[in-house]
């Protein structure tokens, strides 16, 4: 089932434009901030979301490279 939960989000994030992307970057990027200052505080609620923030901020980073990266060996092709 975690596999299938996994996919689904790589899935959603796929059909998202470049713009939506990076949006979504500096949105989590944002909330990254505000998490570490309230793990700082100890007024932290879910210490877990924070693996959780990290690891999109990772499937958006993953995504924009691969796109970049197909942009640039079409370009070349």
């Amino acid at each position: 089932m975690a596999a299938a939960k996994k996919s689904s989000k790589v899935e959603d994030l796929r059909v998202k434009t470049d713009d939506q992307l990076q949006a979504d970057l500096a949105d989590l990027k944002r909330e990254q901030f505000n998490l570490r200052f309230q793990a700082a505080t100890n007024q932290l609620e879910r210490p877990a979301r924070i693996r959780e923030v990290r690891r999109d901020i990772a499937r958006i980073k993953t995504l924009q490279t691969e796109r970049s990266s197909q942009t640039v060996s079409a370009s070349k092709a």
